[in-house]
């Protein structure tokens, strides 16, 4: 039993990937082109969007007069 068990969900999962390998790849839409400066002290930061640690998205324009808002940049690796 515990044998059909695994075999019924390994082929459920191949099937899984055999039709994710048949989607066409995501396009970007949501990438802008890279900044030729790095922002300044000061300046007014260029809007953009991210996923909360929900995975919902959150834009920059949105808080933006409402709310405070803090950008902290961190160099290197964690």
């Amino acid at each position: 039993m515990i044998k059909t068990v695994r075999t019924v969900v390994l082929l459920l999962l191949l099937g899984q990937l055999w039709v994710m390998a048949q989607q066409p790849p995501a396009k970007a839409t949501d990438v802008e082109t890279p900044r030729k400066a790095p922002v300044q002290i000061g300046e007014t930061a260029p809007d953009f969007t991210l996923n909360d640690e929900e995975g919902r998205k959150v834009q920059l324009a949105a808080a933006r007069g409402k709310m405070p808002v803090v950008l902290v940049f961190y160099r290197g690796w964690w």
